[in-house]
């Protein structure tokens, strides 16, 4: 089940991101994540497994630019290759779907993840080496939102 996110669950996803660490995500990461958290959150969502957090993911709002980024995608190790960051992702590429105001959808990740984009039909704009930390590469894609095309 996909719901959204509530205060209740920040130590949970917080969890899920150390889960990740250092493979997806360097350990400095963590305090731009309770950051995001704390003052930086528009749309996150999480994805539940009888009452267990497994995923969660956001979105950022760019309205200026018609513009909507896919932020912080979370998925528990042990889940990984089960669906649950595709289905994640595309709740989000229909969320915003249904949103005029958008007309492209973005994400930044890293090396260690941007194949999982591409297969979302997510392009390649940008990489910068070390941009998270020492070799976590900033990789920006982009996708055009289908609906306002």
């Amino acid at each position: 089940m996909i719901r959204v996110y509530s205060i209740k669950d920040q130590l949970n996803v917080i969890q899920l991101l150390r889960q990740n660490i250092p493979e997806y995500f360097d350990p400095s990461e963590e305090r731009d994540f309770i950051k995001y958290l704390d003052t930086e959150l528009e749309d996150y969502f999480v994805y539940e497994i009888n009452s267990e957090i497994m995923g969660a993911g956001g979105i950022n709002y760019f309205l200026e630019e018609k513009m909507a980024r896919i932020s912080w995608d979370l998925i528990a190790p042990k889940s990984h290759g089960r669906g649950i960051g595709k289905k994640l992702t595309q709740y989000r590429i229909n969320h915003l779907k249904r949103n005029p105001k958008i007309d492209i959808i973005t994400v930044r990740t890293s090396q260690h993840a941007y194949k999982f984009y591409e297969k979302r039909g997510f392009e390649l704009v940008k990489i910068t080496n070390d941009y998270w930390a020492k070799n976590f590469d900033l990789y920006i894609m982009q996708m055009k939102n289908e609906t306002n095309t």
